[in-house]
């Protein structure tokens, strides 16, 4: 039986359920591979009744949309373009305007790019059929081909350790909607196959604020290589949104109802614009906001670890950190005692001196990024004399790939497949290429060896 036979039998989706508002629970559940298929149905029924709701955009001639893709790429050149005079010209940051500001963004979307391309995840079976051709290669390409210094997640979660971002503040349920809905078109990609492939046609889109999420990155010091990454393969010519288009044309019923079909593909791409965007995230930062929350945070663990010989304004530290809400009160008490000195060097502020260094008082207390928080916000629109010098730094993709053979699930991946045909090994290989497992060890070898075996096999 064919996709589109099964899709013309399917039985109706069920009515919605409400996921409890847990939308990090969903994610979570869906990531670890439980059985949770029918929980995941019902999730994406309920978030394409309200993606349905949101304006079309798609045009309604599927034969036009490689020249709207085309057309919409250009728009975003112009546009960049159009940034990039403006910063040429001396203008500001348009998206970061702090260095707190932009790891605060790169942690806030890492529920979402830590599951990048999971949504064409279900589709690997399809691997023999041509018409899957360029849904595989682009799923292939986001785990880079099993080159670990081309895998999306293994360079996100790189970047994430770098910058100590791995567990650095709690992150809004709210934020793990799009992971979650990535999760859940993998999961059920065959009787979701029209929102499947709709949902892909919007997310290969290149998008303006990628392009000035890489130059600004840069500039802050931070590496951007995921970013650029990105611009390159998702071009319109060649890359994944060429793919995408085509994708859907392909898959075109031939004598079901394409109506329908289109229309779910339609809805598919409207997924995309659930819950918070990019921009949305990013224009959501305060940076004192975010400096209070993380000093709540703190309080717990340090409000009884002080001693009473330093005061200020007659009350002891203990006391100051016994109730948020007398944090404000005390950043600005330690401004009046000149511990802090807002707007200057914050070498010249006696607290951040406390903080940093390695033989600071205070030294490990604070993670990297919560340093930055308090760097930044004691900054304030001061800046050095010399800016620092942009970094740009690329992973080093024609290193040779290490294989542990002793990694224990490397040995489990090799003894399955001993003895197996070559279809039977291809089995093997799609479990091990799912969105928890491919950017290990393990996933990383299951990936090459699915390549390899593919181009051999008719």
């Amino acid at each position: 039986m064919t996709v589109l036979t099964r899709l013309q039998s399917a039985p109706a989706l069920p009515k919605a359920i409400n996921p409890s508002g847990n939308v990090r629970g969903m994610y979570e559940s869906l990531l670890r591979e439980d059985d949770s298929r029918a929980r995941a149905h019902s999730f994406l029924h309920e978030q394409l009744q309200l993606a349905a709701a949101l304006p079309e955009e798609l045009p309604q001639d599927p034969s036009t949309w490689h020249e709207w893709v085309a057309a919409h790429c250009a728009d975003v050149a112009r546009q960049y373009a159009d940034y990039l005079q403006q910063r040429k010209a001396g203008g500001p940051r348009q998206f970061f305007a702090s260095k707190a500001q932009a790891l605060y963004f790169l942690q806030a979307v890492a529920p979402t790019k830590l599951v990048d391309g999971a949504w064409l995840y279900g589709l690997l079976q399809h691997w023999r059929d041509p018409r899957f051709s360029g849904l595989l290669c682009t799923y292939l390409e986001e785990l880079g081909e099993g080159n670990p210094a081309q895998n999306h997640v293994v360079i996100y979660r790189k970047l994430l350790a770098e910058h100590d971002l791995d567990h650095a503040s709690p992150i809004p349920d709210e934020r793990y909607l799009q992971g979650a809905l990535q999760l859940a078109l993998g999961a059920c990609g065959d009787e979701m196959l029209p929102e499947v492939i709709g949902y892909n046609l919007g997310y290969e889109q290149l998008p303006l604020h990628l392009l000035i999420s890489s130059y600004e990155l840069t500039e802050l010091g931070i590496d951007p290589y995921y970013f650029t990454l990105h611009v390159t393969i998702d071009n319109a010519s060649t890359g994944h949104a060429q793919k995408a288009v085509q994708a859907v044309l392909d898959l075109l019923p031939l004598e079901a109802d394409r109506a329908d079909f289109l229309r779910r593909v339609s809805q598919g791409y409207r997924l995309n614009d659930l819950g918070q965007g990019s921009r949305a995230i990013i224009e959501g930062f305060d940076l004192e906001r975010e400096l209070l929350a993380m000093l709540e945070r703190k309080c717990p663990f340090a409000q009884h670890m002080h001693s009473d010989y330093c005061r200020f304004e007659g009350k002891t530290v203990n006391q100051w950190l016994a109730e948020p809400e007398h944090l404000p009160g005390f950043l600005q008490a330690l401004q009046n005692k000149g511990w802090i000195k807002r707007h200057e060097d914050p070498q010249a502020s006696r607290f951040w001196q406390l903080i940093d260094g390695d033989g600071a008082a205070m030294f490990g207390v604070f993670s990297a990024y919560e340093k930055q928080l308090v760097h930044d916000w004691i900054a304030g629109n001061w800046q050095p004399a010399k800016k620092p010098a942009a970094l740009r730094r690329h992973a080093a993709t024609n290193a040779p790939i290490e294989v542990p053979e002793q990694d224990p699930d490397v040995q489990i991946l090799n003894a399955a497949l001993q003895g197996q045909d070559t279809h039977a090994q291809m089995a093997t290989l799609i479990p091990w290429l799912a969105p928890a497992r491919h950017a290990h060890p393990a996933g990383l070898l299951a990936i090459r060896r699915f390549i390899e075996l593919k181009s051999r096999l008719p």
